[in-house]
């Protein structure tokens, strides 16, 4: 089944106001750059975002919240984004933060069809504010385990270096990183690429996230590939001194 659309307009052009969005990127690496610009351009508004991050001031996420077309973040780190700070402090951003491996274990869920995990992390803390609090008995340990549900993004959006027309993706190196999670959580979830084949290019083993779970491809274009925090090594100079014979 070809699942190819022309460009990223196209791609997202049934998303709605109020809609939530489960997007793939681990600060700056792996962002579905085309669609995120397609977003802005829509001026699609009030969206709730699932996301790791929440880019910085002038890419990914960031240009979605300097338009202010956010209206809830449901995220892990948002440090790199004075805009995100701005927004939460004033009251005009609503904030979810969870810890990371809750995070992606809840989009995994949804891709499983399991509508709730039970997890250790944030019992006894904020997070676990409200929310019901099960005691499990596991490797002989009694503890108590925070019930969390599972998303239910209308759309997930990633980005991957390979994909075929039939969905298949491949992803290279860090860019990867909670992105097959993301694929597998969207009721219709949307997959840019670096490189679009054909059926039958890919190997088999190499393929992270199996067809099955995208319905919209393209091959994106112009990608910028910022680094969030570049730093470098100070060249050092090493004087081997001169050994007269």
């Amino acid at each position: 089944m070809n699942k190819t659309v022309k460009n990223a307009e196209e791609a997202v052009k049934d998303v709605k106001d109020g809609m939530t969005i489960a997007l793939g990127g681990f600060g700056l690496c792996g962002i579905p750059e085309n669609c995120i610009n397609a977003l802005v351009k829509k001026n699609v508004r009030n969206l709730t975002c699932i996301s790791n991050n929440a880019g910085v001031d002038d890419f990914g996420l960031g240009l979605l919240l300097q338009g202010k077309q956010v209206k809830k973040m449901i995220s892990s780190y948002v440090g790199e984004n004075a805009e995100f700070e701005r927004q939460m402090l004033s009251g005009e951003l609503e904030v979810d933060l969870i810890p990371q491996g809750t995070l992606a274990t809840r989009l995994m869920a949804t891709g499983y069809g399991m509508p709730v995990i039970y997890t250790p992390a944030g019992v006894g803390t904020e997070v676990a504010e409200g929310k019901e609090v099960r005691r499990f008995k596991f490797n002989g340990v009694e503890k108590d385990y925070l019930m969390e549900y599972a998303f239910e993004p209308d759309f997930a959006i990633v980005k991957a270096w390979k994909g075929d027309t039939m969905g298949n993706l491949v992803f290279r190196l860090t860019t990867r990183n909670f992105s097959p999670l993301v694929a597998m959580s969207g009721k219709i979830t949307i997959a840019e690429v670096e490189h679009l084949v054909q059926p039958g290019e890919l190997d088999p083993d190499h393929i992270h996230v199996p067809g099955i779970y995208v319905h919209r491809i393209f091959q994106g274009e112009n990608y910028l590939k910022r680094i969030e925090q570049r730093t470098v090594r100070k060249k050092i100079v090493m004087e081997v001194p001169f050994i007269k014979k």
